[in-house]
């Protein structure tokens, strides 16, 4: 592990370097793999983040007990891709290949060994988990409904052919045959319903194919392909009073447990705030006026800029609305946004008195370049946020009871 450590520090200086080599590797000894991988360089450049992210999580945590099932997740999550048995070599190959190329004089016989016996015990669990799996490696789902909501927000109703076994606030990557080869993880809005339809919700963000497709191309009728449910951002539902914060499409999945709620009433208070950068991105006013106007047990704040203001005046205006609001440590607290602004917005509630252990986000890494500043708080405003890498260790039971 010491080993594997201090290499990884020396190969990380030069991450876009070993991830391009890794590729032009694979696919000049393997040229029958490339058809596996998005066509586009905009793609294949977040499927190099997405390695490095990988890479970067498993170093992290090797001495993790949650490494192991975290690489069978991984393992069944890449079925999607088509990924085989007998392609692990060939990755293994072009990756120590990487890695050498990338470490220079550092890349000695121990490192080699080191590396070599790492990387076995990855696909060793890799393919474990997949071959163990009695999930499908996608769900086939219909479209049903899509709605748009001015140029760059889409809801989209799905009918999966089978059941999605999921939770309210869980996510799932998505695949169109528009754009071949490219998955992207969205949010469900809702709670499970009888008829087993599922809403999805995506934000557009500015060149990226797939967000572009589903909100503006797909229509009903068409195919699209979903992922296993993922994610920690479930209710936690107990005898405390619960907070409940989205921003952006963050949303989704905050309507999910709100919906869950509803159809089951809490004994206790529950707290809402909807984060957005202008009136009309809260989308889904009516329906949480109409939850508002008859829940006794929830209260809504709405958080946008005033007329004319900069939209990044919304973070500072919803810092001091929950610093108006008391009993945080007696809370259970949802967080659901932009990774920057969640953070930000966890940590100014740990100063108000709330618990960490009753903080409640997904930790989902983003998959944007490494060669970029992260945003700031607030700064989410102004660009529009990159697309989550998608990590599947947190899925939905397998009993839908």
């Amino acid at each position: 592990m010491r080993i594997l450590k201090s290499s990884f520090a020396v190969v990380e200086r030069r991450a876009e370097h070993a991830a391009r080599f890794f590729y032009s590797h694979l696919f000049w000894h393997h040229p029958g793999l490339r058809a596996l991988f998005p066509s586009s360089s905009e793609d294949m450049e977040r499927q190099r983040d997405r390695l490095f992210a990988a890479l970067t999580h498993v170093v992290a945590h090797l001495e993790s007990d949650t490494l192991l099932p975290y690489l069978r997740d991984l393992g069944r999550d890449h079925r999607k891709f088509l990924v085989g048995p007998e392609h692990y070599a060939a990755v293994g190959a072009s990756l120590l290949a990487a890695l050498a190329r990338t470490s220079g004089d550092a890349w000695t016989p121990e490192v080699e060994k080191a590396w070599t016996e790492a990387y076995q015990v990855i696909a060793d669990a890799m393919t474990a988990g997949a071959a163990a799996s009695a999930e499908p490696p996608w769900w086939e789902a219909e479209v049903v409904r899509h709605l748009q909501y001015g140029e760059d927000i889409g809801v989209l109703t799905l009918r999966p052919h089978v059941p999605l076994p999921y939770r309210p606030g869980q996510y799932v990557s998505v695949s169109s045959a528009r754009v071949p080869t490219t998955w992207r993880t969205y949010s469900l809005g809702n709670a499970p319903r009888p008829d087993t339809t599922v809403d999805l919700h995506v934000s557009r963000i500015e060149g990226g194919r797939l967000s572009t497709v589903l909100v503006r191309d797909v229509r009903p009728g068409e195919l699209l392909r979903l992922g296993a449910p993922g994610g920690d951002l479930v209710l936690r539902r107990g005898d405390r009073p619960v907070t409940l914060i989205a921003a952006g499409t963050g949303w989704a999945p905050v309507r999910a447990m709100l919906e869950d709620l509803v159809a089951h009433p809490p004994d206790q208070d529950v707290r809402l705030f909807v984060v957005a950068r202008d009136a009309a991105h809260l989308y889904d006013r009516p329906l949480i006026d109409g939850y508002a106007a008859t829940c006794r047990w929830l209260s809504v704040t709405y958080i946008t800029p005033a007329p004319g203001r900069h939209r990044n005046q919304a973070t500072e205006r919803l810092a001091t609305a929950l610093g108006h609001r008391g009993l945080w440590r007696e809370q259970d607290v949802h967080l659901s946004g932009p990774a920057p602004f969640v953070e930000e917005t966890a940590a100014l509630l740990e100063e108000l008195g709330a618990r960490p252990d009753r903080l409640f986000r997904d930790a989902v890494p983003a998959s944007g370049s490494a060669r970029t500043r992260p945003l700031g708080f607030g700064e989410w405003f102004l660009e529009r946020p990159d697309p989550h890498w998608h990590n599947p260790a947190a899925r939905a039971p397998r009993d839908t009871g």
